[in-house]
């Protein structure tokens, strides 16, 4: 079995920057070793429409949506996803003051980052 190291984001749903309250979004997971960028994401709609009454909760999957493409390198990313995969997660992993930001930077180790892309998910989001 091969060890792979891995770095992961937890985007994290900001609705009052202010305030400095947020709710787990998604999780973009990046392993050099095996050329692998991807997003897992939920929103829990009735959880976040209690949390921050008036949000736009399509905005928010629209946002997610584009990390997606980001990461997919497709025509949902715009411009980042045509930068090659490191850059791409460079751009994710970038902090920003927006309605979905970026938590700290992870590591781990795997040997299937598929399968602990949706472990993370499943254990940090919700």
């Amino acid at each position: 079995m091969t060890s792979l190291s891995y770095q992961y984001v937890v985007l994290r749903c900001v609705p009052r920057v202010d305030r400095e309250e947020f709710l787990n979004v998604g999780v973009v997971l990046y392993c050099q070793a095996s050329d692998f960028l991807d997003v897992a994401w939920e929103v829990d709609r009735d959880r976040l429409a209690a949390f921050a009454p008036g949000l736009d909760l399509d905005r928010v999957c629209d946002a997610l949506d584009f990390v997606a493409g980001v990461c997919a390198g497709d025509r949902r990313g715009g411009a980042a996803a045509g930068k090659p995969i490191s850059q791409r997660f460079g751009f994710l992993k970038a902090p920003k003051s927006t309605v979905l930001q970026p938590g700290p930077v992870h590591g781990g180790i795997t040997a299937d980052p598929a399968a602990d892309l949706t472990r993370l998910r499943d254990h940090l989001v919700g």
